[in-house]
């Protein structure tokens, strides 16, 4: 193991950006000049361009006591990326700026962007820009995603219909169970430094949050078997609060059916260790980047050919309400509970 310390001041700024840059490979056409001028020049050919932006702050968004640097580098750009894809939408070009405090190592840097390097390359990205400044308040992130889509096919919130079908990615509330063992073992620690984490068998879980994925499959599937979604969004909050965000910038009202919402084992054997409900945790979990859609009925078929896709519900008059339909049978109303990051 490495343990040399480089004092990032020994580099001065520019050459801190020089340093973290300098193995940069452009792969987009679009990406015509990148890192190193006073702004990147992209060229979309007509295509229409999509662009967002997240703010990430330390003991805010992440904990680094049980967070990889390199690991955090990685989810940092999934986190943006996901929200191209929401769009239907090809991520092409991402900026990376970063706030850093004297107890950060040139090295420790470098861990930090090997997890970004490697997220571009897996979802084929430029990096072409960003800043460095220094922080008093510890590790501060701000990603910019950059992404083109053609003038039709781009997807919002708001343009659901009655009668769509509610459909959804993947398996949901793992990354938050996840995050319930590692706080439980940081808490464990801090009150007894010797003890050694049990985390045995939860690979699944914490890997769900530690190291997410965004999914680009599904979007390429969709390009592939001709289908445009009426509305979309990433699952960051949890689902119901996404439910609730389509419903009411579509003027629409949902029926969500429990026992369809797609939940691994892994996830459900972990959440019974805490005694928590595993609908609960898809419904209120955050982080698990997956895509909450609507479709229309008649492209059904063409759906079912993809088997990490749930038909979880339909769309209503609005009147209606969102609701969810338990396992039991029972009616009840969507609330919104998932994290709320502006919260005392």
């Amino acid at each position: 193991m490495n343990n040399e310390r480089t004092e990032i001041s020994s580099l001065g700024e520019f050459g801190l950006i020089e340093h973290l840059t300098k193995n940069i490979e452009l792969q987009n056409i679009s990406s015509v000049l990148g890192v190193g001028d006073d702004a990147a020049i992209i060229d979309h050919s007509g295509k229409q361009t999509v662009v967002t932006t997240d703010l990430l702050l330390e003991g805010v968004h992440f904990d680094l006591s049980y967070t990889p640097l390199r690991h955090l580098g990685y989810k940092s750009v999934i986190a943006n990326l996901s929200d191209i894809y929401a769009m239907n939408a090809v991520p092409t070009q991402i900026t990376v700026s970063i706030g850093i405090s004297n107890r950060f190592s040139l090295e420790s840097l470098d861990e930090f962007y090997e997890g970004v390097y490697t997220a571009c390359e897996k979802y084929g990205v430029d990096l072409v820009g960003g800043d460095t400044t220094s922080s008093q308040k510890g590790f501060i992130i701000s990603v910019t995603a950059i992404g083109e889509v053609a003038p039709d096919k781009f997807v919002k919130r708001s343009t659901a219909q009655k009668d769509d079908l509610l459909c959804v990615s993947g398996f949901l509330g793992s990354a938050y169970v996840g995050l319930l063992f590692l706080e439980r073992e940081k808490k464990i620690f801090m009150e007894s430094p010797g003890v050694q984490p049990d985390l045995e068998g939860e690979a699944f879980v914490i890997g769900k949050l530690l190291k997410p994925e965004a999914r680009k499959d599904i979007v390429e599937f969709f390009e592939t078997q001709g289908i445009v979604p009426t509305s979309m969004i990433d699952i960051s909050d949890g689902l119901s609060s996404e439910i609730l965000h389509i419903c009411r910038q579509s003027n629409l009202g949902c029926v969500l059916y429990e026992e369809k919402i797609p939940v691994a084992e892994e996830m459900k054997k972990a959440a019974f260790k805490f005694e928590i409900d595993p609908t609960a945790c898809a419904l209120s979990g955050g982080e698990d980047y997956e895509l909450l859609f609507t479709i229309p009925q008649s492209d059904y078929d063409k759906l079912v050919l993809h088997e990490g896709i749930s038909v979880v519900g339909y769309m209503t008059d609005p009147e209606q309400g969102a609701r969810i339909i338990t396992k039991g049978g029972g009616k009840h109303p969507i609330t919104a509970q998932g994290w709320n990051h502006l919260s005392p």
